[in-house]
C-alpha cells in the first residue's frame, strides 16, 4: 500500500518537502515547525497498488493556538527499526528515526 495525504480539497496533495514527511511504514503525516499556511483539513488516501483501491480518512482539521501555550518535551530520537534488515544488492532500503523535543 501507498500512504498520501490530501490538504483540505482533492487533488491538493501534501508534497514532501523539509518540514513535512509521510510515513510509508505508518502512513503518519509528521510536519514540523508548523506555520499558518499549515492550517486546514487533512485527509489520508491509502492506495492498494495490486487492486488500485483506495479509501480515505475522515477528515482531521489542524488549528493553531494563540494562547502561547506549547508543550515542553525532553529530546528524544524515536527508532523503530528491526533487529535485521534484509536487502538485495543495489535496491533501497528506507529506515525512519526521528528527533523532537527541545
Amino acid at each position: 500500500i501507498i500512504y498520501s495525504w490530501v490538504f483540505n480539497e482533492f487533488p491538493s496533495f501534501v508534497a514532501e518537502d523539509s518540514r513535512r514527511f509521510i510515513s510509508q511504514e505508518t502512513g503518519n503525516l509528521y510536519i514540523s515547525k508548523v506555520q499558518s499556511s499549515d492550517v486546514g483539513s487533512y485527509i489520508c488516501l491509502v492506495k492498494n497498488t495490486v487492486t488500485n483501491a483506495r479509501v480515505l480518512s475522515p477528515p482531521t482539521p489542524l488549528t493553531l493556538r494563540n494562547d502561547g501555550v506549547m508543550g515542553e518535551y525532553e529530546p528524544k530520537i524515536e527508532v523503530h527499526f528491526p533487529y535485521t534488515v534484509t536487502a538485495a544488492k543495489g535496491t533501497t532500503v528506507k529506515m525512519e528515526c526521528f528527533a523532537l523535543g527541545k
